[in-house]
Formats: structure tokens, C-alpha cells, sequence
């Protein structure tokens, strides 16, 4: 049995967590935050095989996935199996969880948009130390630069740059994957490049990142700023999130030297208070507007870009 309820998936009760129940109120929903950490598969004590925490006997209308602990790779394939079986019990899952590791695996990310056709930067992805060498010595002639990031990774986190002369980390520091991206100059004098928010296959808004730092992530410093959705980065960002099939993304975008845009990642669990920083829209009453609408519960208000 379902009820009329939300489900928030997220281990911090913080502004964005906060925000998105008042938006689902706003239109008469109830919403609870939950951990992922905290539920189960049950197959003896109800109907459905899960237990959530507050649920009893019964399944929400639908699921926000606002994050996904770190864990083993035990524990995190658990949590999406707990996503997975949501799903098939009839619950709107807003990321789904094939969304979600489309997009959390940045190999798999990059196969997508190479297959579709969409620009992103060169990128490869290998086991071996031995052959991560030979990639860089092969890519990094006269000035190139490689990008070496965690496969699953965000924020930011751990990112290094890498030329000729570097020493290639052991097996062991990258978790036995090298994953292996052409960094891209920046076209101005500071490290620049977008996050765009989709909703529904939809560029609702954007904002510029700039940093005196090769890395523009406001974790790490970046500074937001208001950014016009330009024809060109409002459909690279669609195509972008349309190919790796998410209902919502944060699509970062950037721009090099000869002026061509490219798609760096695509991320299906986006943070959005420096995007909400810059622009009038309230995001959380979009992206709650967004899945009630899937669920069939309001008409939700119209969605115009910023």
C-alpha cells in the first residue's frame, strides 16, 4: 500500500532538505527526511519486502534521492537496490537509481555522451598503472595537461593534474581505476565554466564559476555568479541529461580557447544553494513542482527558464 507521502533520502537535515519540505507542503504533501543507512529489505515483517524508517505497512508516493552515503561498495550497492526496489514496487524514484550510477560513474558518463555524440573533452579510463602511464606520456606533448579523477567522486574531491614529469599514483590511491580526462584551457583569465540545472529535459537556469584555482567548484572556493542561458549551453546541457536519462541534473559545461562548449559531467544527486545564490527562481519549489507532477498530484506551476 502507498501513501500520499515523500520521502526525502538524505543523512543531513539541512537547508536543501528543509526548503524542499516547505515546497512540498506548500502544496499540500507531507515529506519526511529518511536515511538510506536506516532501511531495509524485509521479507518477513510486511507486504512489500521494505522497511522505512516512519513507514509501518506501507510505501510514499515518491522518493527524493537528495544523497547516497559513502560506504563500501557493499553498503552503497545496497542503498540502490533499495532504490531499485522501490521502483519496481510502483514508487516515483526522483533521480532513478539507474540515473544515478549512469551519472556517479564518470566512465560511464563520458561512454554516453561520446555515444550520443556530445561534446565533452577527451577522456579514458583503465586498471593498469603500466598503461595510465603511457596515456598521459602519449596525451600530455607540449603544454597538455591530464585530469586524473576519481570514478566516483564530486565536489571537487581529489582531483590532480598531471603532465609528463608526474609520477602516475599507485593502484591502491585510486581505488584500482584511473580515470583519466584532457584538461581544458580556459578561454579568459580565470578558470571559468557553468552548472545548468535541468528539470524535465528543460535548462531552467544557470550560473558561472570562476576561480583563480583550475578548480571551480564552490566547495573549493569557486565563485558563483548569474549566467544567461545562451541557445548553445541550454541545449548542450538538454542533450546532456536527456542522455543519461535524468529527471533533474546539474550539468557542468565549459568553454575553451577556440570558443567550442563541452560537457564535463552531469550529476543526478546536484547541490543547488550557489546556483539558488544567483537567480530569483525558487529551485526546491521547482524541482518539488517537478515530481508531484510525475506523481500526478498537482498541475504544479508552470516552469519558465531564468
Amino acid at each position: 500500500m502507498k501513501s500520499k507521502h515523500i520521502v526525502i533520502f538524505s543523512d543531513t537535515d539541512g537547508l536543501h532538505e528543509g526548503n524542499l519540505s516547505k515546497a512540498f507542503k506548500k502544496q499540500g504533501v507531507s515529506s519526511s527526511r529518511v536515511s538510506l543507512m536506516d532501511c531495509q529489505l524485509n521479507y518477513g515483517e510486511n507486504s512489500s519486502g521494505l522497511l522505512l524508517p516512519g513507514m509501518h505497512d506501507t510505501l510514499p508516493a515518491a522518493a527524493f534521492v537528495r544523497a547516497i552515503p559513502d560506504g563500501s561498495f557493499e553498503q552503497v550497492t545496497f542503498r540502490l537496490d533499495i532504490l531499485h526496489a522501490l521502483e519496481a514496487s510502483g514508487v516515483l524514484v526522483y533521480n532513478t537509481a539507474r540515473a544515478i550510477e549512469r551519472t556517479v560513474d564518470k566512465g560511464m558518463t563520458s561512454f554516453l555522451l561520446a555515444r550520443d555524440n556530445i561534446p565533452s573533452p577527451s577522456s579514458w579510463v583503465c586498471e593498469s598503472a603500466a598503461e595510465a602511464q603511457k596515456i598521459i606520456k602519449k596525451e600530455t606533448r607540449g603544454d597538455a595537461k591530464l585530469v586524473l579523477k576519481p570514478l566516483f567522486g564530486n565536489c571537487g574531491r581529489g582531483l590532480q593534474l598531471l603532465d609528463r614529469s608526474s609520477a602516475v599514483p599507485s593502484e591502491e590511491e585510486v581505488d584500482g581505476v584511473y580515470y583519466l580526462q584532457k584538461q581544458i584551457l580556459h578561454d579568459g583569465p580565470q578558470a571559468r565554466d557553468w552548472r545548468v540545472l535541468v528539470i524535465a529535459d528543460r535548462a531552467i537556469a544557470a550560473m558561472e564559476r570562476i576561480s583563480d584555482h583550475w578548480i571551480t567548484n564552490r566547495a573549493r572556493g569557486g565563485k558563483c555568479l548569474p549566467a544567461v542561458l545562451t541557445p548553445e549551453i541550454r541545449e548542450l546541457a538538454e542533450a546532456a541529461s536527456h542522455s543519461v536519462g535524468t529527471a533533474y541534473a546539474g550539468v557542468d559545461i565549459i568553454r575553451d580557447t577556440d570558443g567550442k562548449y563541452l560537457v564535463l559531467e552531469v550529476n543526478s544527486v546536484p547541490a543547488w544553494r550557489g546556483l539558488q545564490s544567483v537567480v530569483e527562481k525558487d529551485i526546491c519549489q521547482l524541482l518539488a513542482d517537478d515530481l508531484l507532477r510525475r506523481c500526478g498530484s498537482t498541475t504544479g506551476a508552470a516552469m519558465t527558464p531564468v
